[in-house]
C-alpha cells in the first residue's frame, strides 16, 4: 500500500478510529444525552442520604427517615436513564418519569440531591421527551428529471396511459381520488356489482 492509496473504511482503519464511528452512529440513533443526565440524576439523589462526610474529625451523617425513598428514587431513576439508551421507544414515558421522579425527590431527598440529582433529571427527562428520530437522508439521484418521475433522460416514455381512463379529482390536500361512479371500479368496493339504490 503506498502513500497515495486511501484508507478502506472499516478495513485499513486502526481499530479505535472503527470503535469511535460505530459509537458515534449508536449514539445518534437514540436519546444518549438524555439517557446520561437522568442517569447522572439518580446518583446523587440516592448517595447523599447514606453519605458520611468527614470534616476533620466531624462526621457528618445526612441519613433521613426517607433515605429509602430516596434510594428507591435514584435508583429508578438510573434505570431509567438506562433504558433510554437501549429502548428508545420508551423515551416519552421514561422521560415524563424522569421529571416526576424529579419533583418528587425535592421534598423526599434532600432537596433533591442538594438540587443537583434534581437539575440532571429535571433536564435529561426533558431532553428525552422532546428526542425525535432523525429521518433517513433522501437518495441523490444522478440523473436529470424529466418530470416522468424516476424514468431516465433520453428513455422513451409513452405519454398515453394504457387501460381505461378513469377521471379523478383533486382534494384539499392535493391527493387525487378516483371519481368513477359507475361501481365498476374495484376501489369504490363494488366489484362490478351495481347496488340498487
Amino acid at each position: 500500500m503506498s502513500a497515495e492509496t486511501p484508507a478502506a473504511p472499516g478495513r485499513d482503519e486502526h481499530y479505535i478510529s472503527v470503535i469511535k464511528r460505530n459509537f458515534r452512529a449508536w449514539r445518534g440513533g437514540r436519546p444518549f444525552w438524555a439517557g446520561l443526565f437522568v442517569l447522572l440524576g439518580g446518583i446523587p439523589i440516592a448517595y447523599f442520604p447514606y453519605a458520611h462526610l468527614q470534616i476533620g474529625h466531624l462526621t457528618l451523617a445526612m441519613a433521613t427517615t426517607a433515605g429509602a425513598g430516596s434510594l428507591i428514587i435514584g435508583v429508578l431513576l438510573v434505570v431509567l436513564g438506562i433504558s433510554l439508551w437501549f429502548q428508545k421507544h420508551v423515551r416519552v414515558f421514561a422521560g415524563v418519569a424522569a421529571i416526576l421522579l424529579a419533583l418528587v425527590s425535592i421534598p423526599v431527598s434532600n432537596l433533591g440531591g442538594f438540587l443537583v440529582g434534581f437539575l440532571f433529571a429535571l433536564v435529561g427527562g426533558a431532553m428525552a421527551v422532546a428526542w425525535a428520530p432523525g429521518a433517513p437522508p433522501a437518495p441523490e439521484h444522478a440523473h436529470a428529471s424529466t418530470g416522468f418521475g424516476d424514468v431516465p433522460q433520453g428513455a422513451f416514455v409513452d405519454p398515453a396511459p394504457a387501460g381505461p381512463v378513469v377521471p379523478t379529482t383533486k382534494s384539499v390536500d392535493g391527493v387525487s381520488e378516483p371519481n368513477d361512479l359507475s361501481g365498476t371500479n374495484p376501489a369504490n368496493g363494488a366489484n362490478g356489482r351495481h347496488s340498487a339504490g
